[in-house]
């Protein structure tokens, strides 16, 4: 365990790194030859990453087994043992031809032996199991296998005895070579650093990549109804129209006259998946009371038969007849039922031209369309070799003994990936590389680091992480356009977690990443149009629409990742796309006033440099500036020009001080450091809140303090706006006869003075010297103050 002192601030920074990326191919396999040759291709699928060299063992089938004298059948399973390190394939009942085509992966690192051995046996109820032969591998003899390379072709062996001295009945089919992780038998192979897991759990430790669904608006216009029946036929309905799609519920609102043929014209808007599982289910209900609703008919619709829009062209509406709600249930009811029926006027349709967002745009990964015929072609690829972890903190205890099983998921785009799972290791090595299409450079991709909780073992959780679910251990967000294109990088990103107990480091993630640039020009055209697609501009959700359907795509995401093998958990999606960044933090309140403060210290700083220029507090700069101002008013064409060829000097200056690293999570700008561990515990509050009465009084109390002195600000510069607004509204009779008799003799002054002459005389004022400047307001001001608001009007 580390010790739980406050870590320096430079272990929250970034840091450089020099890993040994790229192919580098041992001769004559793991024990012969010696040196290293480098790989002749010029591009690698697997450049951005450590190489990792395995012993792979295919096991694909058995011919010929002789079967047990006793029970007359054969169970035969197949074992590898290199060493210390044991692996066997399922058995199969009574039979002598089985096959399996099961890969073992052996980690080179950790090989001793010298002797590779496959044996067969026959499983046995109560007694130990037959041994029915073996094959030999000697290691000096194994091939080495180099991408792209076909995949080497396996043999027939024929079995030896115990002793290795006779041949015996039967033959294993084998294929043995020396790969690396690029090795395409690498994902689904047996890996002795897993040994330890079995059943289940051996399926949540494989690398894997998964797809979000295809996610699309549905919009449903709910125009009108006719023939609306209540069950009370003395009074007129008062209806509106309730609709479902899976979890989700809207409702319109209530048709404000009593009619049986009620009007709403309201859009309501959900998020479906492909492929289309729910129905869209209406209900049209008649509001009774205050307290009482009933329902009138019933309407069940496939989302299949709705059109796909592309653009903003205006769908065709169709009517659809309800069904009538409390019949058919029995044969009895239907002489009671009504001749006619109830229908609704609807207009339906799955929206293409927008892009479904799952995830805040403020970390965005993708921006293209739902519909595949409006995505334009890619502008680039992104790499990204996940190396290693550092220093990882024990997540849970294992046995008695503290451990962490770690992977990493990365989401960019459509597609996540999943990294396989180190077994006990706080410092886990994955050296996986994954490969990114980019559509637009102003995205972000997200990487965050797990504890996998779900191996099946005796395991207990640590203190500040989670039983049931897989747990944090940090995030990673880079945005593509900080990137120079072409470049690797390579750093180790430190892992922070906020905890109730406050900031925590959990490790380090290495990562090696490259950004492609494929069309230079797309890029920059890509610059000057919207991030989102035109529909997003051209026919705008509300800010309470993009929250509601966001946050209903999180939670299908979720569940569709959550059926793939193994499932992307809940926990780890929701983590992944920041389901909870809108909830209330005083913390991210104070990051963010800050964040805005830091806004305006470069306007504060240049109005403190021209107030030392009025003062003369450094009387060469006044005079430099007095000259700059009477060459400006002599030539003010040059104004424009001086000012952007200002700005041009400031940019090249500035180049030299460019950051070097991409960005990461920053402590101090997130205000995580010194923040009070109320506040912290208050963040990680559930809602609606578990807390104790006198805790949730306290914090409301707390919060009212706060959004006082907000209002106090909100209240000031209405203040000022509304004494603008009664410099002419005659509010104060004599201020505004004031201000517009002296608007009369500007407007002569100005006409009949040249333009040169005015702003010579106003900056020469501005600039005068200290000793002609008094410290009281000036008239202006005086005047703007003594003018009245509408704050004497409030209660």
């Amino acid at each position: 365990m580390k010790s739980q002192a406050a870590p320096n601030q430079e272990d929250y920074k970034l840091k450089d790194t020099k890993p040994h990326l790229g192919e580098r191919w041992p001769y004559g396999g793991i024990r012969g030859g010696g040196g290293w040759i480098s790989s002749e291709r010029a591009t690698s699928t697997y450049d951005l990453v450590e190489q990792m060299f395995y012993l792979y063992v295919r096991v694909v089938k058995a011919k010929d087994l002789p079967t047990n004298p006793v029970t007359g059948v054969c169970d035969p399973y197949v074992g590898v043992k290199l060493g210390n390190y044991k692996g066997k394939t399922q058995h199969f009942e009574k039979k002598t031809n089985p096959e399996w085509n099961q890969v073992f992966a052996f980690s080179k690192e950790k090989i001793q032996a010298s002797i590779l051995e496959v044996y067969v046996k026959d499983k046995a109820m109560v007694a130990r199991d037959d041994y029915v032969g073996k094959v030999v591998f000697d290691m000096n003899e194994v091939p080495t296998r180099v991408p792209p390379d076909s995949p080497l072709a396996p043999q027939w062996y024929r079995l030896e005895d115990r002793q290795g001295d006779t041949k015996v009945r039967g033959e294993v089919m084998l294929a043995v070579w020396m790969g690396t992780q690029a090795d395409e038998a690498f994902p689904e192979a047996w890996h002795s650093d897993a040994a330890s897991v079995h059943g289940e759990g051996v399926f949540s430790i494989r690398s894997k990549v998964y797809v979000s669904p295809k996610l699309w608006y549905l919009r449903v216009n709910v125009i009108e109804a006719q023939d609306v029946q209540p069950h009370d036929r003395s009074q007129p309905p008062q209806a509106y129209v309730k609709a479902h799609v899976g979890n989700q519920t809207l409702k319109t609102k209530i048709c404000p006259t009593r009619t049986a043929n009620p009007m709403w014209n309201e859009d309501l808007m959900f998020v479906a998946a492909e492929p289309f599982e729910e129905h869209l289910v209406l209900t049209v209900e008649n509001k009774v009371s205050a307290a009482k609703d009933e329902k009138v008919g019933k309407i069940s619709l496939p989302l299949t038969i709705f059109e796909r829009r592309l653009d903003h062209r205006a769908v065709h509406s169709r009517w659809f007849n309800l069904e009538k709600f409390g019949f058919g249930a029995l044969e009895g009811d239907k002489r009671h039922e009504l001749k006619f029926s109830t229908r609704v006027h609807l207009r339906v349709c799955l929206e293409g031209a927008y892009h479904v967002l799952d995830e805040s745009t403020l970390y965005i990964s993708d921006v293209r369309p739902t519909a595949r015929e409006l995505w334009k072609q890619p502008i680039g690829i992104l790499e990204v070799g996940i190396l290693s972890a550092q220093g990882l903190l024990p997540m849970k205890n294992k046995d008695g003994k503290a451990t962490t099983d770690a992977y990493c998921v990365a989401k960019y785009g459509q597609k996540w990936v999943r990294t396989r799972t180190i077994i006990e290791s706080f410092n886990p090595k994955w050296n996986e590389q994954y490969t990114w299409e980019v559509y637009d450079p102003c995205t972000v991709i997200t990487l965050g680091v797990f504890d996998n909780c779900h191996l099946g073992g005796n395991e207990k959780p640590t203190s500040g992480s989670g039983g049931k679910n897989d747990s944090r251990i940090g995030k990673v967000r880079i945005r593509l356009s900080t990137l120079e294109m072409d470049r690797i990088y390579t750093n180790s990103y430190p892992l922070l977690v906020l905890q109730p107990s406050g900031l925590k480091k959990m490790g380090e993630l290495q990562l090696a990443v490259r950004f492609t640039c494929l069309s230079l020009a797309n890029i920059i055209y890509l610059y000057g149009h919207p991030l989102l697609p035109k529909m997003h501009y051209l026919h705008p959700f509300t800010v309470n629409q993009l929250d509601s359907l966001r946050y209903q795509a999180m939670n299908i995401v979720a569940v569709r990742l959550g059926r793939a093998e193994p499932q992307l958990r809940k926990e780890v999606v929701e983590y992944m796309l920041d389901v909870d960044s809108h909830m209330w933090s005083m913390r991210r309140s104070k990051a963010n006033f800050f964040r805005i403060v830091s806004l305006f210290s470069g306007l504060i700083s240049m109005s403190r440099w021209l107030g030392e220029v009025r003062h003369w507090k450094n009387p060469i700069t006044t005079v430099l500036v007095h000259f700059l101002f009477f060459l400006l008013i002599c030539y003010p064409e040059l104004i424009l020009p001086t000012i952007f060829l200002y700005m041009f000097l400031i940019g090249l200056w500035n180049f030299r001080f460019r950051p070097r690293h991409p960005p990461h999570m920053d402590t101090k700008l997130s205000w995580a450091e010194a923040v009070h561990p109320d506040e912290m515990d208050e963040e990680f509050d559930t809602f609606p809140t578990s807390k104790a009465q006198d805790v949730v009084r306290m914090r409301y109390d707390r919060l009212r303090s706060v959004a006082g002195r907000i209002q106090t600000v909100v209240g000031d510069i209405a203040t000022q706006g509304e004494r603008f607004q009664a410099v002419l509204s005659w509010r104060d009779p004599r201020a505004s006869s004031l201000f517009v008799f002296l608007c009369l003799i500007a407007a002569v002054v100005l006409y009949v003075t040249p333009f040169k002459l005015i702003a010579l005389v106003a900056g020469m004022v501005w600039l005068r010297h200290p000793r002609f400047r008094s410290k009281l307001p000036s008239v202006p001001s005086n005047f703007f103050r003594r003018l009245p608001s509408r704050a004497d009007s409030m209660l």
